[in-house]
C-alpha cells in the first residue's frame, strides 16, 4: 500500500547541537502510529515537519497529491477568533461538513460560543480537538492529545479515534491511551528513528533487547580496539602495506566508538524525606462545601493514615482540587470538620506549570534565586549536581523558563518540590508532560517513599501502579472512596466516571426481596386502547423512519451537494436530524410498550 506520507533521511540541527540526524516516518492509510522517545528527543519536531511546519535542514517529505493533514499541537493559538465555534471552522476545508464542528464541540462539553482568551487549559484543548477531527481528515497527527483532559473526556476521545478511518500519529505520555490505539511504534533516539511492528503494549519489551543487544555490540568493540591496540604495540611488523592497513581499521574502529551516542540515562528522581508523621495523617469527619449553593462536597468522611497512597478522580469541574483542598487544610469547610496529625511536613506539585516567574533561569528556580545550592533531605548539593538528576545538561542551567519544553518545565515542577522535606506529597497532575521514562522512575520514587501521597491525576496506568484506593464523585457532591486503583474501582463501583451513580450486583436475596416489595406495593398495570394502537403502529412507523433516513443518507453521500445546492443540503441535514430524533422517539416507546405487555401477560 502506498504511503499517504513518508519522511527520509531527515536532519535538522539547533543552536549547533544536531537534533534529528536520520530520522525517517512511513504512514499509511488506516495506519494507527505512536512516535515515542525522551523528552526533548525532537518528537514535536518530528511532527511538525511531518505536518508541514517546519522545514527541515536535509532530507525529504512525501505527501500523497489530495491527502489531507490535522495537527493538534500542544499549545493551540486562538488568535484572531471571537468564539471557539469560529475556531473549529477555521480548520474546515471548502466542502466540509459545517454542522460537525458544533455537533463535536457539543460532543466535548462546549457551547461554541465560548471566548478563546478565557479559555482553561482543559477548555483549549477539547476545542482544539473539535478543530482536528472535523474535517476527518486521512492523517491526524496529535501532540499530547489526553493533557488537561479528565477520565471521561480521554476515554470519549478513544472511542472516537476507534471508529474513524484516519491514519492517526500520536505522541502522549497516557501508555493506556496509547496501548489501546496503535499498532506501530516509532521510536526517535539518539537523532535516528526505528519503526517496530508492534503497539506501544509491546514497546518496552523490545526496547529493553534493542539497547541491550547495542551494549552488547559496543563492548564487543571495546573488546576488538583493545586486541588491535595490543598488536600495534607488541605485534610482530608485518609488511608495510599490511600494518598500514590495519592501523586504519584501527582509526576506523576508534571513530566509531567516538561517534557513538549512548542512550541518555535515567532521572534520578529522590524525595527529600522529613522525620515520620504519626499514625493518623489526615481525618475528615462530615465536611461539605458549597458554592453559591451548588454542592461539591457533601458530607464526605475519611481517614488518612501514614504511608497510604490516595488518589481522587474525576471529571473536569466535579471539585477534585477543591476536595484536596478541604483534605489537607489550605480551605475551610462549610460544615464538618477536618483534623491534621502530628509532625505533618507537607511538600506540593501545583497544576500550574506557568507559576514561576519565566524569566528566571533554571538555577533561579531551584533556589528562589538564592545562591547556587540546595538542600536535600539536610544535605547540601550545588544546583548543577541536582538539576542533573531530572535530566538537564550544565548548559541548561542559566536557561530562562519561557524557552523550556513542556516536559521540562513538568520536571522541574517536580525537581523543586521533591527537594523540600515532607512526609505528606500532595500532586496536582504530576504526570503532565513527562516522558514514559521518567513516569517510571516517579512511580518508583513514589513506591519507595515512606510518607504519605494524595494525588489527582487523569493517568489510569499511573493510578493503577501507584495508589491504594480511589475517591469518586458520585453526583450532587457526593464521593465515595474505593480499594484499589482505578480498573479496580471500575471493577467495583460496576460503571465509569461519567456515571453519577455506582451500579452494583445485588445479591439474589435482595432481588427477590425488591421484586416482592415492588409487587406488594405497585398497582396492577394494564393495557389500554391507545397503548394497544401504539404497539401495533409503531413497528410500521419505525421502518418508514429507517426508508426515511437511508434515502436522505444517500442523498447526503453525494460529495458535490453541498457545493452544487446549498438549500437542498441544509433541507436533508434538517430532515435527517428530525427523523433520527422520531426514530429514536419512536424505539423508545416500543420498547416500554412492549415490556409492558409481557409484564400484563406474565401477571
Amino acid at each position: 500500500m502506498a504511503p499517504l506520507i513518508q519522511l527520509r533521511d531527515i536532519g535538522l540541527t539547533f543552536g549547533g547541537t544536531p537534533l534529528l540526524t536520520n530520522a525517517e516516518l512511513q504512514v499509511s492509510a488506516g495506519e494507527r502510529v505512536c512516535l515515542v522517545g525522551r523528552n526533548g528527543s525532537g518528537k514535536s519536531t518530528l511532527l511538525k515537519i511531518t505536518a508541514g511546519m517546519i522545514e527541515p535542514d536535509r532530507g525529504t517529505v512525501f505527501t500523497q497529491p489530495g491527502a489531507t493533514i490535522r495537527y493538534l499541537p500542544q499549545e493551540p493559538d486562538f488568535s484572531g477568533h471571537a468564539t471557539t465555534l469560529s475556531y473549529v471552522q477555521a480548520g474546515l476545508a471548502p466542502g466540509d461538513d459545517t454542522y460537525q464542528a458544533q455537533y463535536l464541540l457539543e460532543q466535548l462539553g462546549l457551547t461554541g460560543h465560548e471566548d478563546p482568551t478565557h479559555l482553561s487549559g482543559g477548555e483549549a484543548r477539547r476545542a482544539a480537538i473539535a478543530r482536528v477531527l472535523a474535517p476527518s481528515p486521512d492523517i491526524l497527527l496529535l501532540d499530547e492529545p489526553t493533557n488537561h483532559l479528565d477520565l471521561t473526556t480521554i476515554e470519549w476521545l478513544e472511542t472516537e479515534l476507534k471508529s474513524r478511518r484516519s491514519a492517526l500519529v500520536i505522541i502522549s505520555h497516557d501508555r493506556r491511551f496509547l496501548d489501546n490505539l496503535t499498532r506501530v511504534t516509532v521510536w526517535l533516539d539518539r537523532g535516528k528513528t526505528r519503526r517496530l511492528e508492534v503497539g506501544f503494549r509491546d514497546f518496552e519489551t523490545k526496547r529493553d533487547e534493542i539497547l541491550a543487544e547495542e551494549e552488547l555490540e559496543q563492548h564487543k568493540l571495546d573488546r576488538k580496539i583493545a586486541a588491535e591496540e595490543d598488536w600495534v604495540r607488541y605485534g610482530v611488523t608485518a609488511r608495510r602495506k599490511r600494518n598500514v592497513r590495519r592501523m586504519a581499521e584501527l582509526q576506523a574502529l576508534r571513530k566509531s566508538r567516538n561517534d557513538y551516542r549512548g542512550s541518555v540515562g535515567k532521572a534520578e528522581i529522590t524525595a527529600a524525606e522529613a522525620d515520620k508523621s504519626g499514625t493518623l495523617v489526615i481525618e475528615a469527619k462530615h465536611i461539605s462545601k458549597f458554592y453559591d449553593e451548588r454542592p461539591i462536597v457533601s458530607d464526605f468522611s475519611t481517614r488518612i493514615n501514614r504511608a497510604d497512597r490516595i488518589g481522587i478522580v474525576g471529571p473536569n469541574g466535579s471539585g477534585k482540587t477543591t476536595l484536596l483542598s478541604l483534605l489537607t487544610g489550605t480551605l475551610a469547610p462549610d460544615s464538618g470538620s477536618v483534623r491534621i496529625g502530628t509532625n505533618i511536613e507537607m511538600a506540593s506539585l501545583e497544576q500550574d506549570r506557568d507559576s514561576l516567574n519565566p524569566e528566571w533561569t533554571l538555577a533561579e528556580a531551584m533556589t528562589d534565586g538564592k545562591g547556587d545550592t540546595v538542600s536535600i533531605g539536610g544535605q547540601t548539593k550545588h544546583v548543577v549536581g541536582y538539576m542533573k538528576d531530572f535530566l538537564f545538561s550544565p548548559e541548561q542551567i542559566r536557561t530562562q523558563l519561557r524557552a523550556l519544553s513542556g516536559g521540562e518545565r513538568g520536571r522541574l515542577m517536580l525537581a523543586r518540590a521533591l527537594a523540600r522535606p515532607s512526609n505528606l506529597l500532595v500532586l496536582d497532575e504530576p504526570t503532565n508532560d513527562l516522558d514514559l521514562e521518567t513516569l517510571d522512575v516517579l512511580e518508583e520514587t513514589l513506591s519507595d517513599y515512606s510518607g504519605t501521597v494524595i494525588l489527582i491525576s487523569h493517568d489510569r496506568d499511573f493510578l493503577d501502579r501507584v495508589v491504594s484506593s480511589v475517591i469518586v464523585p458520585e453526583g450532587n457532591g457526593r464521593w465515595n472512596e474505593y480499594a484499589g486503583g482505578y480498573s479496580d474501582m471500575l471493577a467495583q463501583r460496576g460503571a465509569d466516571i461519567a456515571s453519577t451513580k455506582p451500579v452494583r450486583n445485588a445479591t439474589a436475596r435482595e432481588q427477590k426481596a425488591a421484586a416482592a416489595a415492588a409487587a406488594a406495593t405497585k398497582p396492577k398495570k394494564k393495557l389500554n386502547f391507545n397503548d394497544r394502537h401504539a404497539l401495533e403502529n409503531l413497528p410500521k412507523q419505525i421502518a418508514r423512519l429507517e426508508g426515511e433516513i437511508k434515502t436522505l443518507q444517500s442523498k447526503l453521500d453525494d460529495p458535490e451537494l453541498y457545493a452544487r445546492d446549498r438549500k437542498a443540503f441544509d433541507a436533508a441535514m434538517t430532515a435527517i436530524s428530525k427523523a433520527q430524533t422520531d426514530l429514536a422517539a419512536a424505539e423508545e416507546k416500543w420498547l416500554e410498550l412492549e415490556m409492558l405487555r409481557e409484564e400484563v401477560e406474565g401477571a
